[in-house]
């Protein structure tokens, strides 16, 4: 297959002419974040059956015909794992290019493990093992070369194989449509609004802070957050999660103070203590925002523990009437969330909310109740007289 290697913005219109003849479409990206908090967007690949297409961002400056094809709400837009590649397409625009169908996603319908990559699907599908030989490219160096560029187009060409051979197995499994929820949230934006104001909620540890320590790593994390974004450097460049674990803890308010803390950058001390000790200083002064309920550790009591095991034992059995691996249909983490009444959770959605979460969730309302024989557990609706 002959690759379009588009670098002008006169050879646009043929493209977009092709893209608008598909139902679908596959696509994918190569970018650079490691010196960056913003990705550097170098290379765009799409396909569909019979041509494929590498486009270079940075030669053409207003890709505005292409991103009105690629929007097209009648064309499918199929990638792996898209949350980072749809985070390029909101930065530019603002927003999400649906619908959307990611093969990660759609996999463990197929008996695939929870969020497979893409060489497992490649292997499985094509009986084909990945080149790895520019895994390592540094995408924004011009000129590419000729592998470069085949390496680029094979993702989307193996792609487009990959998505045809998933949806005729999902269609006989009847199982396509089980999926239609799943990646209608991916097109909500949220999920790739950078907020510095909920910066702390991502950081590990958080949790066992106490209130003051808490307030200032709230206000810690969102001066890291805007400083990152505004200097457009990776925020562990700045201070890493740890450090600010530490600041909050050690709650320096001067610079001598600051200057004392093991592992700190002299640098980093000259360049933002100032600003870092008065923010530590007004945030020691007003109570922080509060965790959410799912971020506090609920004591589980052997109760608890043994609802979850009976919850465990129907997620098995739907799991194994489906074929499936029980952990894609409910992690024991899903099941105790479940059962401490956290609305955020898989099971009360889509496919799964059809398979196992209603019957689950009725169990623990009274609504549903098991009986059971040497061989089976019947889960039944219980019936008021």
């Amino acid at each position: 297959m002959t690759i379009q290697y588009i670098n002008r913005p006169e050879q646009l219109p043929q493209l977009c002419e092709q893209i608008n003849q598909e139902p679908w479409i596959a696509l994918d990206t190569e970018f650079l974040r490691e010196k960056t908090y913003y990705p550097k967007f170098c290379l765009l690949q799409i396909a569909a059956p019979g041509w494929v297409a590498c486009i270079d961002p940075l030669a053409i400056t207003d890709l505005s015909p292409l991103l009105e094809s690629i929007y097209n709400p009648n064309i499918v837009k199929v990638l792996h794992s898209c949350r980072q590649d749809l985070e390029i397409f909101y930065q530019i625009t603002g927003r999400i290019p649906g619908p959307i169908f990611d093969t990660q996603i759609a996999a463990p319908l197929l008996g695939f493990q929870e969020n497979p990559g893409y060489a497992m699907l490649v292997s499985s599908f094509l009986n084909i093992n990945l080149n790895k030989a520019h895994t390592r490219t540094d995408w924004s160096a011009r000129p590419l070369s000729e592998d470069q560029i085949e390496y680029a187009a094979d993702d989307v060409i193996y792609l487009c194989k990959i998505y045809t051979m998933m949806c005729e197995q999902l269609e006989k499994l009847g199982r396509l449509n089980w999926l239609d929820s799943d990646f209608a949230l991916l097109n909500n934006s949220e999920l790739y609004q950078l907020s510095p104001e909920n910066a702390w909620l991502k950081i590990r540890g958080k949790n066992k802070l106490t209130g003051r320590q808490l307030s200032i790593l709230q206000a810690l994390s969102e001066w890291r957050e805007q400083t990152a974004q505004t200097e457009n450097k990776p925020r562990n460049w700045l201070f890493p999660d740890d450090m600010l674990l530490e600041l909050a803890k050690l709650q320096p308010v001067t610079l001598t103070d600051l200057a004392k803390i093991r592992n700190i950058n002299e640098r980093s001390v000259n360049r933002y203590g100032k600003v870092l000790c008065e923010l530590i200083d007004a945030a020691r002064q007003r109570p922080p925002k509060p965790l959410n309920e799912k971020e506090r550790p609920t004591k589980k009591t052997q109760q608890h523990e043994a609802i979850m095991d009976v919850l465990s034992a129907v997620v098995r059995i739907r799991a194994e009437e489906n074929s499936l691996n029980p952990v894609i249909l409910a992690t024991r983490k899903e099941l105790e969330q479940l059962l401490f009444g956290e609305e955020d959770n898989p099971l009360l959605h889509g496919w799964r909310f059809k398979m196992a979460g209603k019957e689950l969730q009725g169990l623990l309302k009274g609504e549903y109740s098991l009986s059971l024989t040497p061989d089976t557990v019947v889960i039944s609706p219980v019936t008021h007289q």
